[in-house]
């Protein structure tokens, strides 16, 4: 019988305030918007979904069990803006049955524009989860599932035993996400996407035909699925945001181990490829992500907006880091986080419905406008600390070395 394997994602952006032509404060983040969302998640989502899997780990005597990517903006937010949810996250992975995957420290795409960024951010996010909770995380789970077989070669190099990807329909072909496959000698663990889609998404659809969905029901259908490993992967906001507590849905969660259990068992991810050989090979000849009907990159750069935004943005890294500004390297990092992207999106039907209910701005159109402010206040600050940047630098060669016409080659500096 499959082993059920929950993986949840959470993660707040840091959102941008409204920033016009003409403004010139070097905040461009809106503390008061995002610790009110921060705090508002947190007291609908993580303070009471955190306890109830705190009760059912409990309960079951660590039978149940999950696991969590958590965003390092997102732990940075709630350090500010609410420790207790942070206390709460603690006390789960204390239990022993919470697993830690890796991740891009401010949830960006640098996988796709900077090697050496995406490097840097998922060892900074590797030190946060060990500095935050004393954990060594060994799965790596990319910003919104990202994936190609190239993604997969950097993250085996970095030393990862393993990675979660979308389980697509014109990738896996005949074949079932249900089991564990391998690209190289990197494991992956696929998304049984319409499994976690009934919880995600479907829950709380009255037109619907399975509403209400009830937990016996559900693990019927999981009790029915072939395989070794069910892959339930989605938003943590799923519980009490985006699914409203009115909609019974922490009722749902709380009954499903009771009939789970019943039949198989809850397995984190470290724990199903330990236990389960990859199968067979698979490749991903095309860039996938969790994201939308067509589960690609169109989410985020979709659009000559969106293509231009991240052009430009990403165009600044060297230069951002020859400042060793580490107020601006921050600020250009968070800049990175693909949450501004999404904004942008143009698409309509569903999937538009999706990125308006997750967009500050009134429509992508403001949010190209307001971030290409950003990005044109930024560029300037940039351009100013270069400068005395460098000659500090040239200054500090003169001064150790003994002849002061002998300096390092200007390529170096």
């Amino acid at each position: 019988m499959a082993s059920i394997c929950f993986y949840f994602q959470v993660h707040q952006p840091y959102r941008l305030g409204r920033f016009t032509f003409f403004d010139s404060q070097n905040n461009y983040f809106d503390d008061q918007k995002n610790g009110d969302i921060m705090r508002k998640v947190a007291y609908k989502c993580y303070l009471p979904m955190n306890g109830l899997l705190l009760d059912l780990i409990n309960r079951h005597n660590g039978a149940f069990k999950v696991s969590f990517a958590i965003t390092g903006v997102a732990v940075d937010q709630m350090k500010s803006y609410c420790p207790e949810a942070l206390d709460s996250f603690k006390r789960l992975v204390d239990t022993g049955c919470v697993e830690l995957l890796g991740e891009t420290y401010y949830h960006s795409l640098a996988a796709i524009y900077s090697q050496e960024e995406f490097c840097e951010q998922v060892a900074k996010h590797k030190a946060l989860m060990k500095s935050e909770f004393g954990y060594d995380v060994k799965i790596f789970r990319n910003t919104e599932l990202i994936y190609e077989d190239w993604i997969g070669h950097i993250v085996e190099d970095l030393g990862f035993e393993g990675m979660i990807a979308e389980g697509c329909d014109d990738v896996l072909g005949w074949r079932s996400p249900n089991y564990v496959y391998k690209n190289r000698d990197l494991p992956l663990l696929l998304k049984n996407y319409r499994l976690s889609d009934d919880i995600a998404f479907r829950f709380s659809n009255q037109a619907w035909e399975a509403f209400p969905l009830r937990a016996e029901q559900y693990c019927d259908w999981l009790r029915s699925n072939q395989g070794d490993t069910i892959n339930l992967f989605m938003d943590y906001e799923t519980f009490g945001e985006h699914q409203w507590e009115s909609t019974g849905i922490f009722q749902f969660m709380e009954h499903l181990p009771n009939f789970a259990l019943n039949f198989t068992d809850f397995k984190t991810p470290h724990e199903v490829i330990s236990s389960c050989a990859p199968i067979s090979d698979i490749h991903f000849h095309r860039l996938t992500s969790w994201a939308d009907v067509d589960r690609d990159l169109t989410a985020w750069r979709g659009n000559r907006m969106q293509e231009s935004a991240l052009k430009q943005i990403y165009e600044l890294e060297k230069s951002v880091k020859l400042t060793e500004d580490d107020a601006l390297i921050e600020d250009w990092r968070k800049l990175l986080t693909s949450d501004h992207f999404y904004y942008m999106c143009t698409k309509w039907s569903n999937d538009g419905d999706v990125h308006a209910y997750f967009s500050p701005f009134n429509s992508p159109y403001e949010a190209f406008i307001n971030f290409m402010n950003v990005l044109r206040h930024f560029k300037e600050r940039v351009a100013e600390a270069r400068p005395s940047k460098l000659a500090s630098r040239l200054e500090r060669i003169i001064a150790d070395n003994h002849n002061p016409l002998v300096i390092e080659e200007p390529s170096r500096i």
